[in-house]
């Protein structure tokens, strides 16, 4: 096996599948926090010793291939906005590379995935990875979005 340089493409592994009730655009939550369905994280077998001490944990992050969302979007007006933004100022699932984060609740560690409240993909969508939330360095409760306090529309009562 080559050396691999960092000009390089890089290689993902889809290491599962996330099962929820949505199929279609209109029935899938705008964000993770609008749902307190349950949903399932499907790890493949390989994966799942992976899993373990994860029952510890009561919040993980989820990274999620979103494999039906368009990969040319760079620029957006969002439906909650009349300003046309960047996408890398948005959570729109259409970008180069459509990659999802939800910080999830874990209901419960079974030996092969999870059941976790608060995704918002759709079912079947490939699992990229699961990291443990760590309050201590994942929370920024200062951190803003600039545009959205002068967003032209205003926000549903559980926010976007």
């Amino acid at each position: 096996m080559s050396a691999r340089t960092p000009t390089d493409k890089p290689e993902l592994t889809i290491i599962g599948r996330i099962r929820t009730p949505w199929t279609k655009a209109e029935d899938c939550p705008r964000n993770a926090m609008e749902t307190d369905v349950d949903c399932r994280v499907e790890v493949d077998a390989p994966f799942r010793p992976g899993l373990a001490s994860l029952e510890t944990c009561t919040h993980a992050i989820l990274l999620y291939w979103l494999d039906r969302a368009p990969r040319d979007v760079i620029t957006l007006t969002p439906p909650n906005d009349a300003v046309t933004h960047g996408v890398f100022a948005l959570r729109a699932p259409g970008r180069p590379n459509p990659i999802g984060l939800a910080v999830v609740d874990i209901v419960k560690v079974e030996p092969d995935g999870l059941v976790v409240r608060h995704v918002d993909c759709f079912d079947g969508t490939p699992l990229i990875d699961i990291k443990p939330y760590f309050a201590s360095v994942d929370s920024k409760p200062d951190a803003q979005v600039g545009w959205h306090e002068l967003r032209a529309k205003p926000l549903p009562s559980r926010g976007i």
